[in-house]
């Protein structure tokens, strides 16, 4: 937890640097906090929607308590909201919603890079200020992205890859196809291993749905297709949890390399025995907690959000294996 925290502070640090850059060369140079009360703390009565999709998922715990904490420190209110399944159709009706409530800002982690826009900008046009975070729809009126920089993530997925194997070998990928997060950390992953490791071959690409079940029998269907697979990379914590599942039943956890994403208490224990190989750690508390304050920033000082364009801020990631997992798991 020390490397965590250590970590946190470098990228809160780097943030808190980076806003005010941004509004050094943003606002008029004649910018004064005082003359255009810049407000720092809310009456009581501000509540916030933070929109996701399967809202059981471990993974969005350090979001929310990052979120939580950026509530008590603004004197501000939280409400969670989401689709119970990983279904787009379910997340526009949970969106509609939180609008037709007029919170004072929405925080959403998109599951359609395209087909949320209009309900976004629905938001925005109505005078709700929205960011996204986790996972984008870049062609929306969102005024922020707040998450992993997850292209750099697919790259990091794919020297580590390469690590594991000794720059030989056929791999596979299980992912999401239409969630932009994603997209980015496959196409990070495939660029960079076509363009620096001409030794390992990608062999099949298949949509997990981000369901563990589904990603087992897709892994299983790959690995029956590639008896001579030696790797798949898992662009989330369930599609990890489902290729760890099948390896294991099919008597190939020696064989096959695996590479997950996030640290779910699932995920963190098959890396512990050696089924899962590591797995790509993203800033979850930061963007939560950096969310609200760009949301309660944008509500409460009109007069200045007005010379915002939209922000996109990386939230950091990190590896953990087998030599570091012990720090990973919650207290």
């Amino acid at each position: 937890m020390k490397i965590l925290l250590f970590v946190y502070s470098i990228l809160i640090g780097s943030f808190l640097l980076y806003v005010y850059h941004f509004q050094a060369q943003t606002f008029p140079l004649n910018f004064s906090m005082n003359e255009n009360k810049v407000q720092n703390e809310g009456r009581g009565d501000e509540r916030y929607v933070f929109v996701t999709f399967q809202v059981g998922m471990d993974y969005w715990k350090g979001i929310l308590k990052g979120a939580e904490d950026a509530a008590e420190s603004l004197n501000i209110a939280i409400e969670y909201q989401g689709a119970t399944k990983y279904d787009v159709n379910e997340q526009l009706i949970v969106l509609e919603e939180a609008i037709a409530k007029k919170p004072a800002g929405i925080a959403l982690s998109a599951i359609h890079s395209e087909k949320l826009n209009d309900t976004i900008n629905k938001a925005v046009d109505s005078g709700i200020p929205v960011v996204l975070f986790d996972s984008d729809s870049p062609d929306s009126k969102a005024y922020a992205f707040l998450g992993t920089n997850n292209y750099q993530a697919g790259v990091t997925a794919a020297h580590k890859m390469a690590e594991l194997l000794n720059n030989k070998g056929k791999v596979a990928i299980v992912t999401l196809p239409n969630q932009s997060n994603h997209i980015d950390r496959s196409t990070g992953f495939q660029e960079t291993l076509k363009s620096e490791y001409p030794g390992i071959e990608i062999v099949e690409i298949k949509d997990g749905k981000g369901d563990q079940l589904v990603s087992r029998q897709a892994a299983i269907d790959i690995l029956r297709s590639h008896e001579d697979l030696k790797g798949i990379f898992a662009t989330e914590a369930n599609g990890g949890a489902g290729l760890g599942d099948a390896v294991r039943y099919l008597n190939k956890d020696k064989e096959v390399k695996i590479i997950s994403f996030d640290t779910d208490k699932e995920t963190l224990d098959m890396i512990k025995e050696g089924t899962i190989s590591a797995t790509i750690v993203q800033g979850t508390w930061n963007m939560g907690y950096w969310s609200l304050q760009h949301l309660f920033y944008l509500n409460n000082n009109a007069e200045n959000s007005r010379f915002i364009t939209k922000m996109n801020t990386d939230t950091g990631t990190s590896v953990v294996t087998k030599m570091n997992v012990d720090e990973f798991y919650a207290n």
